[in-house]
């Protein structure tokens, strides 16, 4: 497939609204369901809360392949835990979402999200959310999107759209309401475990199939002359027309990047993600200069206001974002129609948890330009194809149905509603 011919599926529509109207959502939404302003429920922000919640040690998607571990005879440890934020308003409505420590970040850390929260929230209405959370300071655009603001804007979108009864991607502006979906590989360590993997995707009804070949970002790990080799069995396993991609993570230097890519312009490969770490645009427009395969670039840039450079170089193809390195919903939303105003897809990145899902789901839903919905697959082989980002402690998942597409949910905000029974079992401490 040639980048023309790929970039030409995502048509552009015209101007966007601009950000106020964003910022504006929720009371649009509201009115457009006979809700007026005034009826609203009281969205002043009343208190903060941290969910610290022991991990699960058995969850569905590793069924095939993982036991419970066995109690041990040593000392008593602290279980492994997870944290989830929780805002609440003072009309009692939650808006929810993971803190986590797991991105490339310059400046990532959610050590001291609740202290910040504190400071920053109470007595605040949820509708004024830009306030709270942008980064056009000039301080803070020098430094990175502050690592906090995305778990707090997330947060206060899922409350927007619980408060008006309306899915998140709504109260942005709906464009559809299912998205295609590719499974998304873990960094296997065989070639055979790529290729029974993508057979079973097929046969499962997954349009595509994107792989993350041996190593990642492991030091010294990563083999391209070995990822050739499984870009070749899995297309021949696969059959001519199935959709595949690839996704080094940004190890390759200049020369092997090249190879690569010239081997998946062979081999008809859809998109060719982060061949090169992403501070190399130089690297990346000679790339695209020298390949067809489209380059996807985005998930390593730390704030909304770094793309323009990427676009304006030509280092890029289609834009990818993580809403938690951008900060939330909001930026991830700028950057998607700054790339539909170039007439670019963007593919955001939906690795991860159900709450990682469903932020990057809610912005698919509302971009035209959006073709692809990335679903995580399970690190064992022989697991669950579908369960790989389930959380124990929330009643909703998304599954992608035989027809190759993900639906959106129907349920308001965020579509991840807590389980409160296997919550409160799972609860090690609830921090104000």
């Amino acid at each position: 497939m040639s980048r023309r011919g790929f970039l030409s599926g995502a048509t552009a529509f015209g101007a966007v609204a601009g950000a106020a109207a964003v910022w504006d959502s929720a009371q649009m939404a509201a009115q457009a369901v006979g809700i007026e302003k005034g009826d609203l429920p009281d969205l002043t922000i009343k208190e903060v809360e941290v969910y610290v919640i022991r991990r699960a040690l058995f969850r569905p998607a590793d069924s095939a392949a993982t036991t419970r571990t066995a109690a041990s005879s040593a000392p008593a440890r602290a279980p492994a835990t997870e944290q989830v934020a929780a805002v609440v308003t003072n009309s009692g409505i939650e808006g929810n979402y993971t803190l986590e420590n797991r991105y490339f970040h310059p400046n990532w850390s959610n050590l001291g999200w609740l202290e910040y929260a504190k400071r920053t929230l109470p007595g605040k209405s949820v509708l004024d959310l830009p306030k709270l959370t942008s980064q056009w300071q000039p301080d803070l655009g020098r430094q990175g999107q502050l690592s906090y603001a995305s778990a707090i804007d997330n947060c206060l979108w899922d409350i927007m759209g619980k408060a008006v009864g309306l899915p998140t991607y709504r109260v942005l502006g709906a464009y559809r309401d299912r998205v295609m979906a590719y499974g998304s590989s873990q960094h296997h360590e065989r070639l055979e475990d790529f290729v029974d993997e993508v057979k079973r995707c097929k046969a499962a009804g997954f349009k595509a199939y994107k792989i993350h070949p041996p190593g990642g970002t492991a030091p010294n790990e990563d083999n391209y002359e070995l990822d050739i080799e499984i870009c070749r069995a899995v297309r021949q396993a696969a059959g001519d027309d199935y959709i595949l991609m690839l996704d080094p993570v940004g190890v390759y230097d200049r020369y092997q990047a090249l190879a690569v890519g010239r081997e998946l312009d062979k081999l008809g490969y859809a998109f060719y993600e982060d061949p090169l770490p992403t501070t190399d645009i130089d690297g990346l427009v000679e790339l695209r200069s020298k390949v067809d395969v489209p380059l996807h670039i985005g998930e390593f840039i730390f704030s909304p206001y770094d793309y323009g450079e990427y676009i304006r170089r030509g280092a890029m193809d289609a834009v990818r974002f993580v809403v938690d390195n951008v900060g939330g919903i909001t930026s991830g939303m700028k950057i998607g129609h700054l790339a539909e105003l170039f007439s670019m897809p963007c593919v955001p990145h939906n690795w991860g948890n159900a709450y990682d899902q469903s932020v990057h789901f809610q912005c698919e839903l509302a971009m035209p330009n959006a073709p692809w919905y990335e679903k995580t697959l399970p690190t064992s082989a022989t697991a669950d194809l579908q369960g790989a980002s389930d959380l124990p402690y929330l009643k909703d998942s998304f599954r992608v149905q035989p027809d190759g597409y993900v639906d959106a949910s129907t349920k308001p905000g965020l579509g991840c509603e807590l389980d409160r029974t296997v919550l409160d079992n799972l609860l090690v401490r609830v921090d104000t």
